[in-house]
């Protein structure tokens, strides 16, 4: 599976896979990334979601304006599972 990320998107993606785990990655930054996968949208649980296909992943609330740790690890696996990481990004 092949996707566009422009400049923005490759950056969000950066941050995602950094090491050691950075604490300033904002929500609108990956749920724009995110919708170049599929449909993002908020539950009726107040937890953000993508439906890719007819497959829905969630990645938790959104209380505070960064993802905390889990949802970082959370967008990390949904990212590798569709073939993005750091490594693509970087070429």
């Amino acid at each position: 599976m092949t996707f566009k990320l422009d400049h923005h998107h490759k950056i969000t993606v950066q941050k995602i896979f950094s090491h050691p785990l950075n604490h300033n990655i904002h929500w609108q930054d990956v749920a724009s990334l995110l919708g170049r996968f599929g449909e993002v949208h908020q539950t009726h649980r107040g937890n953000w979601a993508l439906t890719v296909g007819g497959e829905t992943y969630t990645f938790g609330s959104t209380r505070t304006r960064d993802l905390t740790e889990d949802q970082v690890v959370k967008v990390r696996a949904f990212l590798k599972s569709v073939g993005v990481d750091a490594q693509a990004v970087a070429a």
